[in-house]
């Protein structure tokens, strides 16, 4: 590595200024030292990205690759030194491929997640948004919004699009939940991942007894995947398909009410729902362990040489902060026209669900906005506790009245 002094040892910082903004340290670095050296959990030494044109850069370059990405957590805990990710999940997780591997997987499920079919899901996404409020009505005029609405919302919507019978889904959100928290011994991560794999594999059998028209019973009886690869692609689906969709509707929400200006702009004007989506993907993103890319060869970018094996972190949350991409970025707009942020990454690994995402966000939104007039915050919003411990940030719960 270049002979710099590492401004990032130990990891990621998780603790936070302001719950919506990333850590000051990061807006520094883009300043000064945009690709700056960083030293892992593990003790491995690397970089951490946060201009958005490196970050584009280095997600579209042939020469980083994806494969390993697991090898180094970003955040400190006992997971990042006594846990080896790569070995324990099941095979299938195709984003921590390269090609030709990565293309494989990809092609065979790209057609299932286009813009046109998820468009077609919205008034599914409807009734299971409604369910939801009617939930919510019941129990009075006071709920908290993260158990009573974004998480049974999202696990219902990838759950019913893969198939996912009922009574499993309980035990999904459950594991789920455990399987991305950053505090949790290293034996009880393999122990929750077992339950999961396990659990996968009995649903798998259902679909083999009892197939119906769904993603999971395509997969099951397509034969263009080995039983481990089938639990794997599974597991990558259910998982970020449900964490990610359900953070954003909570601290989505939590981030419009505690900014009442961009709130009364939405409650006035519905059309403005598409801008306010990717305002909200782009000014909170979720994936705050960022990503990773790891060059084969040797490669200047922007007067820095990275080695060979010195892995790439590129700070998502900064990156879309980047006032050379984003005028005044810290200012959450509404209006803006944020099309282009890196939430869901970029280049052959872009996310493959993101058009299922926008659809509930847009609903999950519009329904909540709609049905409650006056919705608000239950306590002071800084009494909110906010997912630091977690590989998908947002909060753990949002109490809020109307």
């Amino acid at each position: 590595m270049n002979d710099m002094v590492c401004p990032i040892t130990n990891g990621l910082p998780k603790v936070r200024e302001r719950p919506l903004d990333p850590p000051a340290i990061f807006g520094q670095l883009r300043d000064d030292r945009p690709i700056a050296p960083m030293t892992f959990p593990d003790g491995a030494r690397g970089w951490v990205v946060t201009s958005f044109a490196h970050a584009r850069t280095i997600l579209t370059d042939s020469r980083f690759s994806s494969q390993g990405s697991l090898k180094h957590l970003a955040f400190a805990s006992e997971l990042a030194t006594e846990l080896d990710i790569e070995k324990d999940l099941p095979p299938g997780q195709f984003e921590h491929m390269d090609p030709p591997e990565h293309t494989r997987f990809r092609k065979l499920l790209t057609g299932e997640f286009t813009l046109r079919r998820m468009k077609a899901m919205v008034p599914q996404i409807e009734r299971i948004a409604a369910g939801r409020v009617a939930a919510m009505r019941a129990k009075g005029q006071s709920a908290d919004l993260v158990r009573d609405f974004s998480v049974p919302m999202s696990a219902q919507v990838i759950c019913e699009l893969l198939g996912v019978p009922e009574d499993a889904r309980g035990r999904f959100e459950e594991l789920s939940f455990r399987a991305l928290s950053l505090d949790v011994k290293a034996e009880e991560s393999k122990a929750v991942l077992d339950a999961i794999v396990n659990l996968l594999i009995e649903v798998a059998m259902g679909k083999v007894a009892e197939p119906g028209d769904d993603l999971l019973t395509g997969l099951v009886t397509g034969g263009q995947l080995e039983p481990a690869e089938l639990i794997g692609v599974t597991l990558l689906l259910l998982v970020a398909g449900h964490e990610t969709s359900a953070n954003m509707l909570s601290l989505g929400t939590y981030a419009l009410l505690r900014e009442p200006e961009q709130l009364a702009k939405l409650r006035a004007d519905e059309s403005l729902i598409d801008n306010a989506v990717e305002e909200l993907l782009r000014y909170l993103t979720i994936v705050h362990i960022g990503v990773q890319r790891t060059p084969t060869e040797d490669v200047e970018l922007a007067g820095v040489t990275l080695r060979a094996g010195e892995t790439a972190l590129i700070h998502l949350p900064s990156v879309n902060r980047d006032p050379e991409r984003f005028p005044d970025p810290d200012r959450l707009d509404i209006t803006r026209g944020a099309i282009g942020h890196l939430t869901f990454s970029h280049g052959i690994h872009q996310c493959l669900g993101q058009q299922l995402a926008r659809q509930e966000l847009k609903v999950g939104f519009t329904t909540l906005l709609r049905e409650f007039p006056d919705l608000r915050l239950a306590v002071d919003p800084d009494e909110i506790p906010m997912r630091e411990n977690m590989t998908i940030y947002g909060v753990h719960e949002l109490p809020v009245a109307w």
